[in-house]
């Protein structure tokens, strides 16, 4: 591939020397026409523009240093003309030191690199009878007006040959190749020409005279403002049929045009808001049930019997608690939690047990069903088989092909950047690096629980703890809630500043990596980025699910961090709530800062930008001027809006269980983020480089695991966090003889049989509380449900029966469920086929046309012209073997 560049896609590949001419790009003057997308002369279209600042106006830099970018500069665009590719520059409008050198690319430039890349490009029109839906009526009702936005016509498609054109379906040389394909094509262009060579190594690529400043920017133009139709009858406006059919908000509840938006936009692009479409309507689904789970809890928290006996003040209001840490906290009264405990029957209730199961099967029906939905999107955008024709080699990994080796499959030798050792130490060093981030921010979250412990003695100290007191605030700020609170809170700070930094980190380690393609450095980047973003953001909510208040010991002996800071505890009713409490700190905080950072940051910038031109605003500014006042999209393009969603989906499936309305919130979220992203792109950025896509890329294994993971974390927040499992077996065994008293199976008396009886006189000097004891008890009960025998048994703070009963049946409990929703993904995913049959025939058929068209009628012409010539010899060898004539 690379000898192939070499020769066909940058025949003048080598330093221009100063005493050869430079072509030069052509001057031409604004026309006065704003919405106009040719050169002056009408004719020739702007496939790409690039912006640099005159440097005989420049004045931040030395003569020499702008002697020299000017020198690079020329000798690009002299390669770029060279490579076919036809300049015109423009003077800027509002600022005169501006140069804008618009780029266009002529039919055969378009026809040689379009063979070159791969690209696939109409045979025939698509021929095969489609049926109907039985729910396109519906869908009808959702669907962009069909007369505003016309559906595009299906073709057959193979990739371009020159020599097969008569073959391809070209009714008009101007639009066979779409304004999307001409701009992906000379950015191909761009990211090959060289500008400089030094130390025999070659200097090449828009992208790193960008970086180097010596251009300013380089986009393709937008076809129309998105305010009002273009003045120009040559412009189609579908930027403006973008923004107000897809990107308005009054389309909330409309389907995407997702044709449109490829067209326009590009595959990636499209791919991407097909895939964040189709998992917002999944939502709805799941967003339906977990309401209803919702609901149950609301209806049935009034029988919540446990939670009365909270509440009573003849049973709650007679249990006093041991103090939660050691000497300056006091002891208090059970009813303080009953509010808490109140909050708690509804989400921990059975139907959170059912909707966990639910979600389990629902993230399984969503991954298959998209798969079927990304196949059908494969074959009508022409990515079938993307990444083996189609995907180029990066121009930083061709710069660096300085190895030869032998290719074991065509024994010939190719160049590649680095031996098998240099690929060894190369990746030995990134995963190093990788994983000494991944510490670094398990360190962090051990701050977080330093700050947890340290910080509740301060609150114990300070707030109202009398055990007679009646203040209303008593029963919302605890020591417990404004740790919980304040922690949650440094956490997401702490989340927010880690991610600036392993932002940078991951980009550093990717690039030291040197991926072949650009689809191989985005999934690279994008796992790293993730790992890292999993760690980040879910750490914290792991550490409340399932560690927090687990191993505290008893309040004779309790268990220190470091030695010195008494572990966490939770409250009576579990830590449940807390993590919910968690979740929407860290959720909502999330889906604030992204929209500051993504849509206001933006806006703002482009309204001060606007503001400080509204002196010149009499001018008629051109096309081009107005796209460089936008915003750039940024070199990850849409990596950011794929982090945020799986962030999102995480949430939704592997907590779900501690928060059934997660699925109800992220769809209302979904359905504005779609229009957000939608009106940022089509209002807010320059027009992306179209690139193409195959499919979400590394999201979709990401996504597979965290399936998987949900249905694991799932189980063990109802088996471990909440407090089913413990009411179950009470209810069942220890409720009735032998171990319970009551005649029926019951939940009286469980708050009093779950709760361990300790004495007082057994505190050690270290942990015993200053505050005098109240009344004449001599006892107090353990916070968490640890199930031990009484003072003065014989196995006195030993673990008692019940605790053993309640362990099995939790194991037990997350044994089955997870073979239970395990065995039902895998019959889901053996039944729904990842392709349906209707895209197989297509397949088939478009292979076939391609078989037929591009390589039949080869073989024909061949045999009738070996036909010729077989009897043409057959006619010579008769002739010389025929007697003559006497």
């Amino acid at each position: 591939l690379v000898l192939e560049l070499n020769q066909v896609i940058i025949p003048t590949y080598g330093t221009v020397p100063d005493q050869q001419i430079l072509h030069t790009p052509e001057w031409a003057d604004f026309d006065g026409k704003p919405d106009s997308l040719f050169f002056s002369d009408g004719q020739r279209r702007i496939d790409f523009v690039l912006v640099y600042e005159d440097e005989s106006k420049k004045m931040t830099h030395k003569r020499s240093d702008r002697k020299k970018q000017k020198r690079k500069r020329q000798v690009y665009e002299s390669n770029l003309i060279n490579n076919g590719l036809q300049l015109e520059a423009t003077r800027s409008v509002l600022d005169e030191k501006l140069i804008f050198v618009k780029v266009h690319a002529p039919w055969e430039v378009l026809c040689t690199y379009a063979e070159v890349m791969h690209i696939k490009l109409p045979l025939q029109p698509n021929d095969l009878k489609t049926r109907d839906s039985a729910f396109n009526w519906f869908s009808s009702l959702f669907r962009v007006d069909e007369n505003i936005i016309k559906p595009e016509q299906e073709f057959f498609t193979a990739p371009f040959q020159k020599e097969h054109l008569s073959n391809f379906y070209i009714q008009d040389k101007d639009t066979f190749f779409n304004p999307a394909t001409r701009s992906r094509i000379v950015h191909f262009i761009l990211s090959r020409v060289e500008y400089a060579t030094k130390n025999n190594v070659k200097k090449f690529g828009i992208n790193k005279l960008l970086d180097t400043g010596i251009y300013k920017a380089a986009f393709p133009l937008h076809d129309s403002s998105f305010r009002h139709l273009s003045t120009d009858p040559n412009c189609p406006s579908e930027r403006y049929l973008l923004y107000r059919e897809w990107a308005h908000p009054k389309n909330i509840f409309k389907l995407q045009p997702l044709d449109f938006v490829r067209r326009y936009y590009g595959e990636k692009i499209g791919i991407y808001f097909a895939w964040l479409g189709f998992y917002t309507n999944m939502l709805i689904v799941a967003a339906f049930v977990g309401v209803g789970c919702f609901l149950y809890g609301c209806l049935t928290k009034d029988n919540c019997t446990w939670s009365q006996e909270v509440c009573d003040p003849n049973i709650g209001g007679n249990i006093i608690m041991c103090p939660q840490c050691d000497k300056v906290c006091t002891y208090w009264n059970l009813t303080i939690t009953c509010e808490s405990s109140k909050k708690l029957c509804i989400f921990d209730s059975f139907g959170t047990l059912v909707f966990a199961v639910f979600m389990g099967i629902w993230v399984t029906l969503f991954l298959e069903f998209w798969k079927r939905r990304q196949a059908e999107l494969e074959y009508e955008w022409d990515t079938v088989e993307y990444l083996e024709q189609e995907e180029q080699v990066r121009p930083e990994y061709e710069a660096r092909c300085t190895h030869v080796v032998m290719n074991e499959i065509t024994q010939q030798e190719e160049h590649v950047p680095y031996t098998a050792c240099g690929k060894c130490i190369r990746m030995t060093f990134c995963t190093s690096a990788v994983f000494f981030w991944i510490l670094l921010i398990i360190a962090s979250v051990i701050g977080v629980i330093v700050y947890r412990l340290s910080v509740f003695l301060v609150f114990s100290a300070t707030l109202s703890q009398h055990i007679s007191g009646t203040e209303a605030i008593r029963k919302y700020l605890t020591p417990q809630t404004a740790t919980s609170v304040t922690a949650s809170l440094i956490s997401f700070v702490v989340i927010m500043v880690l991610n600036i930094i392993y932002e940078k980190v991951a980009i550093l380690i990717t690039d030291f990596e040197l991926p072949r393609t650009q689809t191989d450095y985005e999934n690279s980047l994008t796992t790293k980025m993730f790992l890292f973003q999993f760690v980040n953001y879910y750490s914290s909510c792991f550490y409340i699910a399932f560690f927090k208040g687990k191993f505290v010991g008893h309040p004779g002996n309790p268990v220190y961090w470091l030695g010195k800071y008494r572990n966490e505890e939770c409250d009576p009713g579990g830590c449940l709530l807390e993590l919910t409490t968690q979740l929407a700190i860290i959720v909502g905080g999330k889906a604030i800062w992204n929209n500051i950072q993504e849509v206001l940051l933006p806006w703002v910038k482009n309204l001060i930008g606007r503001y400080c031109a509204a002196a010149r605003s009499e001018k008629v500014v051109p096309r081009w001027e107005q796209d460089y006042h936008l915003q750039p999209i940024g070199k990850l393009g849409l990596f950011y809006e794929y982090l945020e969603m799986v962030i999102q989906f995480g949430f939704v499936t592997l907590f779900v269980a501690s928060f059934p309305l997660a699925p109800l919130l992220a769809l209302i979220n979904n359905m504005l983020e779609i229009r957000l992203d939608a009106w940022k792109l089509t209002t807010q950025f320059r027009r992306m480089v179209p690139q193409k896509a195959q499919d979400i890329g590394a999201w979709q294994p990401i996504l597979q695991g965290i399936a998987i993971l949900a249905v694991v974390t799932n189980a063990m927040i109802i088996a471990f966090t909440s407090d089913m499992i413990p009411r179950l077996v009470y209810y069942w065994s220890f409720s009735v003889p032998p171990y319970g008293s009551h005649s029926s199976h019951t939940m009286e008396g469980y708050i009093n049989s779950t709760l361990s009886v300790f004495n007082i006189s057994d505190f050690k000097n270290a942990s015993k509380p200053f505050s005098p004891w109240f009344g004449n008890q001599a006892t107090c009960r353990q916070v968490y449900r640890d199930l031990r025998y009484p003072p003065g048994h014989q196995h006195q703070y030993e673990h008692n029966i019940y605790y053993w009963h309640v362990i099995a049946a939790k194991l037990a409990f997350i044994i089955v469920m997870e073979h239970v929703i395990y065995f039902v993904k895998f019959i889901i995913s053996y039944v729904i086929p990842d392709v349906s049959q209707k895209t197989k025939s297509k397949v088939k058929r478009e292979k076939y046309l391609t078989q037929k068209l591009l390589h039949e009628n080869d073989l024909k012409v061949v045999k009738k012209t070996m036909g010729k010539i077989a009897d043409k010899i057959i006619k010579g060898v008769d002739s010389a073997f025929q007697p003559k004539a006497e």
